[in-house]
């Protein structure tokens, strides 16, 4: 579920609660996380509604200065189900705290490079990828992916996948390693 900035701030502030989706099934559920721009957010409850049950309170929980500007948002995509989502925010990102962390136990270098070893069990590419990003920090994922051959999109499934171990920053033109990172490529050649 993407969410504008503007909104998230809101929502991070305490000012929003309600969010209102019109979707063919839903891409979040009660209980669940999202990773946002301001933090995690939780979400407290999914659920099908018929657009006749949302009230003037409800629109101005969601943002909305009254309920029709809420209804034309919804009628102007006509595809899926109408769902209200309750959020609130749910406290800082663990993994921007994660991947903060310069100073790493032996224990966690072995649990990274275990980590990693397991991605690159068909193929080894998580070394290249680290000392890559690493060599040219901000370099857009087209140009990196082209400069080992790879398709781009190949490149930026795999880098989310060193993002979520807290390895590598995204920018908005390309990444660069994290200082957990930085820790972790440097362990790589530690016998250890």
């Amino acid at each position: 579920m993407l969410l504008k900035r503007a909104l998230l701030d809101q929502i991070a502030a305490g000012e929003l609660d309600l969010v209102f989706r019109r979707w063919r099934k839903p891409t979040v559920r009660t209980g669940g996380r999202l990773r946002t721009a301001v933090g995690m957010l939780e979400i407290d409850g999914v659920r099908k509604v018929a657009v006749r049950s949302i009230t003037a309170s409800d629109a101005h929980r969601a943002g909305y200065a009254t309920r029709t500007d809420l209804v034309a948002d919804l009628r102007s995509r006509p595809d899926g189900n109408v769902y209200r989502i309750e959020v609130r925010q749910g406290g800082s990102d663990p993994l921007i705290e994660l991947r903060e962390r310069d100073e790493m136990s032996d224990d966690e270098i072995i649990e990274a490079r275990t980590r990693l070893d397991r991605l690159d069990r068909s193929a080894p590419w998580t070394r290249r990828y680290l000392e890559l990003i690493d060599d040219n920090p901000h370099v857009r994922a087209q140009d990196l992916a082209d400069s080992i051959g790879v398709e781009r999109d190949v490149f930026k499934t795999n880098v989310r996948k060193l993002k979520v171990l807290g390895l590598t920053i995204s920018h908005s033109s390309g990444y660069e390693l994290s200082p957990r990172g930085r820790v972790v490529l440097a362990g790589l050649d530690d016998p250890g």
